[in-house]
């Protein structure tokens, strides 16, 4: 039983890893669920410790706070105005519960919106959006 919880956090391991690489999956929140289960199945003698753990989950939070702002700043670079750069900020949030499609959505969606509510053009609106999508990527 030992030899399958230590297949499966590999296994998750290397999905994470690629989700770090690749925007296919959310790659820090697989390999910190993956350390939290391999230290919940094989126990403290035979895995890693809270001090890993709390490491990972600061190092997961730091990559989504990254992940917020580069929307934020890529929207701002692009001539975004407050509306524009808080919508990014709070269509990346919201967009997180959407799966991947909402990663780089959201802050496009956020973005446009803020911009419509500053009374900006749509032109000036789309750039926001393409500020925000280019930071996101």
């Amino acid at each position: 039983m030992e030899l399958f919880w230590w297949l499966i956090a590999i296994v998750l391991m290397a999905i994470g890893l690629l989700g770090t690489v690749l925007p296919i999956f959310p790659g820090t929140t697989i390999i910190l669920a993956a350390a939290v289960m391999h230290r919940f199945m094989l126990g403290p003698s035979k895995s890693i410790g809270w001090w890993s753990i709390a490491a990972l989950i600061f190092l997961t939070l730091i990559s989504y706070l990254l992940d917020f702002a580069s929307g934020y700043y890529g929207a701002r670079r692009f001539g975004a105005t407050r509306w524009g750069t808080f919508g990014a900020f709070v269509g990346a949030i919201i967009g997180i519960f959407f799966g991947i499609i909402g990663w780089f959505i959201g802050p496009v969606i956020g973005a446009v919106a803020g911009e419509f509510i500053a009374g900006k053009r749509m032109i000036d609106a789309g750039r926001a959006g393409w500020g925000s999508l280019l930071g996101t990527s």
